[in-house]
């Protein structure tokens, strides 16, 4: 792994970022630090001027000229602790401070000026000039040494502080860098595994503590979702082959034995009206497949409000009531004696109901009975469509909601085992839950029972119209 690659982390620039923000953090403290500091210090330096400055001045013209001199010998003061003392033309009487300093003036108030000495090297000065007795000026000044020192100091202090973080934080991004590089190689091998065609392979998860894991998890449950979705493809492709191959070669038989036959107009009328049913036959099948396509695809939720499930109940009722007569079934209704709003799409839950029932009346026997419940359940709702028909098997009730699926009971029934699929992808684009369970009343004989429980109303839906 090449010491460029981990550079260019993001790991390392994190941690790059964070030592930026560190040693600015560091420079603002110390510059804040400092320049508390320096204020203090003046305000200091100023203060002891201005007390000195006041017991000097009470002193006779004779002592004071005395104490300067004796001042101007101390062998124990600070050398940039200077005082002198000058008459009103600014010559020098007495003092170490022999030159009065250039933009000095004796009005009270303290300075800040540098001093050229005529041996060492200029320095700043904080002076404070005020008139005494005699027509003379003393002049006071403190030197800002310790100051420097200080700040000198502090400097030391940040550089010595700040170089081993600084050193320790970036050693720490490399190492992060490297385990969080490493980790994304494992996944980019895992993806190109994927890529190249095995679709079983997966990105190492493990628990899920951090944000990789977590989002190869997710990562995971995609490829699952997608491995999944394509085992239904090549399932679907296998069964439209499969229920398109009967009729179409139906088709092309009878076509090839009115091609070679010498047949009447009347026979060949029969033989294109055959070979029309079969074609109408695939033609619904690709029909129904692009309607689940649609709906699967969520295009229809657009369409989506508020409407009344007793309604819709009760004109299913109507439209199915002559057909299950003609096969002697009877169909009733029991509808909730309030009313029973959902949310979704009108016209897509008439096509559910309709599926239902017409899958209830043609696996019902002559004499049987189909029932058709509306129920409010909470601030959601509930549809029932119980059959005395031949029912479904436990281990098929999930079976019968895939495409093409037909149970073995079902194989006489005409019909492209699609409509049950239909039902399940209208349900899951109105997040409703589709329940299939067997009929045990003690006044309907044993049957299927299918269960819809639709979710409450949203509360900014549309009301219907």
């Amino acid at each position: 792994m090449l010491l460029s690659e981990v550079f260019r982390t993001a790991t390392f620039r994190l941690t790059l970022a964070v030592v930026a923000a560190m040693i600015g953090t560091a420079a603002l403290q110390f510059s804040l630090g400092y320049s508390q500091t320096k204020t203090f210090e003046f305000r200091r330096s100023d203060a002891l001027l201005h007390r000195e400055a006041d017991l000097l001045s009470r002193e006779t013209a004779q002592d004071l000229e005395h104490k300067i001199r004796e001042r101007a010998t101390d062998d124990l003061r600070v050398v940039i602790n200077e005082a002198g003392l000058f008459d009103m033309s600014h010559r020098y009487v007495a003092g170490d401070l022999r030159v009065w300093p250039k933009g000095l003036y004796a009005d009270g108030r303290v300075h800040e000026l540098t001093v050229w000495p005529t041996e060492d090297a200029p320095y700043v000065l904080r002076i404070l000039a005020i008139p005494v007795g005699g027509e003379r000026i003393l002049v006071l000044a403190r030197g800002l040494h310790m100051l420097d020192e200080l700040r000198l100091m502090m400097r030391h202090s940040l550089l010595v502080s700040i170089v081993p973080t600084v050193l320790f934080a970036l050693m720490t991004g490399i190492v992060l860098s490297h385990r969080a590089l490493a980790r994304v190689t494992v996944m980019h091998e895992a993806i190109d595994r994927i890529m190249e065609g095995d679709m079983h392979e997966r990105l190492p998860s493990g628990r899920g503590r951090d944000e990789m894991q977590r989002l190869a998890g997710s990562v995971n449950r995609m490829l699952d979702r997608l491995e999944h979705l394509m085992d239904e493809i090549r399932d679907v492709g296998n069964d439209i082959a499969h229920d398109l191959r009967t009729p179409l070669a139906r088709v092309r038989a009878r076509l090839d034995r009115a091609l070679g036959g010498r047949l009447s107009a009347d026979d060949l009328r029969a033989v294109v009206g055959r070979a029309i049913d079969d074609l109408d036959q695939c033609f619904s099948i690709i029909t129904a497949l692009l309607r689940i396509g649609e709906i699967d695809n969520a295009r229809r939720r657009v369409g989506f409000a508020v409407v009344e499930l007793n309604e819709i109940a009760a004109d299913i009722v109507d439209l199915y009531e002559p057909i299950a007569e003609a096969k002697q079934i009877r169909l009733d209704l029991l509808p909730s004696t309030g009313p029973v709003p959902v949310y979704g799409d009108r016209d897509l839950l008439i096509e559910v109901l309709a599926n239902l029932i017409d899958n209830a009346i043609k696996f019902t026997d002559p004499g049987g009975e189909v029932t058709l419940a509306t129920v409010r359940q909470g601030d959601g709702a509930r549809l029932e469509i119980a059959d005395t028909g031949i029912g479904i098997l436990p281990e098929e009730r999930q079976a019968v909601l895939n495409r093409f699926y037909r149970s073995d009971k079902s194989r006489h029934v005409p019909g492209s085992g699609l409509g049950l699929s239909l039902v399940s992808a209208i349900l899951r684009l109105h997040n409703a839950t589709l329940t299939i369970s067997e009929t045990r009343k003690q006044d309907i004989r044993p049957g299927a029972l299918f269960g819809v429980v639709f979710p409450s109303t949203p509360p900014t839906a549309p009301a219907a119209t």
